[in-house]
């Protein structure tokens, strides 16, 4: 028969964060996949826990998960471990659990410490809805079209970001998403846990003078349904009656169809729209 692969959660700062069943699966299964093996053993060892480790991360995740994969269906029992948190959420453990799964193998999650929950819920932000990010692409079109995306997100946004790209961050977030209510938190669950309440300008303002230091998690303001508004209403302020029909027109629609959209787009009469319309083409 098949191993079982367990995706185990790992504190991110506190080692007390770490669960009975966590600690029972690492000393009973027969393999550990670590992301960084110079970094878990000393959780290991904290622990003593003997089972031998192998090293899994961003620049092996293909191949590496073909051999354990391969592990799994000689009937070995596999943990899966990342530096901190639970794994597969913004590591490469995503990678091993699909093939895990398009081999037939059993998967099962341990659950844990996660960063991004625990900043979530100590940012005072609403924790209903929420939309992860991770780190932003580090592609330059790639981050335009995130970031482009974010301004119309309604829901509380999370990100991660390192020191040395925090400032940066802090900028093109003002200058896609405006000036927002963020919190700020840093070194989770250990004696110097930061949570700060603040806004985007503010963040800006304080880091300009303060060096950053630790890794970050940033929980941001989604954006309200009325500065959705406002924003569609800019744009169409910043058009002609009888551009905005071509652009409906452009995506298929008849003249009929199109003069609905931009009456209601607009806020006026079906009548102006036409009246516009109509002088243009004469």
């Amino acid at each position: 028969m098949s191993g079982v692969l367990y995706l185990c959660a790992t504190p991110i700062g506190n080692l007390e964060d770490i669960t009975y069943r966590v600690i029972r699966t690492l000393k009973e299964v027969d393999l550990i996949a670590a992301e960084d093996t110079r970094h878990s053993i000393k959780l290991l060892n904290h622990f003593d826990i003997k089972t031998p480790m192998t090293s899994y991360h961003e620049f092996n995740k293909v191949d590496k998960a073909k051999y354990l994969v391969e592990k799994l269906l000689g009937g070995s029992n596999i943990a899966l471990i990342t530096d901190a948190g639970t794994p597969g959420i913004s590591d490469p453990g995503e990678e091993l659990v699909r093939q895990a799964y398009e081999a037939g193998i059993t998967v099962t999650s341990l659950p844990g410490a996660c960063a991004a929950i625990t900043a979530l819920t100590i940012s005072g932000l609403p924790t209903r809805r929420f939309a992860f990010e991770a780190f932003l692409p580090t592609d330059k079109k790639d981050r335009i079209r995130i970031l482009e995306e974010l301004k119309k997100e309604t829901r509380t946004i999370i990100l991660y970001e390192a020191p040395h790209r925090l400032c940066k961050t802090l900028y093109e977030l003002r200058d896609s998403l405006g000036d927002r209510k963020l919190t700020i938190v840093k070194e989770l669950t250990k004696k110097h846990e930061m949570a700060w309440q603040t806004t985007i300008e503010s963040a800006i303002a304080r880091f300009e003078e303060e060096d950053p230091k630790g890794e970050y998690v940033l929980v941001i303001e989604g954006c309200s349904i009325e500065d959705i508004e406002e924003q569609e209403q800019s744009r169409w302020d910043a058009i002609t009656i009888a551009e905005h029909m071509q652009i409906y027109i452009d995506r298929g629609m008849d003249k009929k169809e199109a003069m609905k959209k931009v009456a209601k787009d607009r806020g006026i009469s079906k009548r102006e729209v036409y009246q516009e319309f109509i002088q243009k083409d004469s």
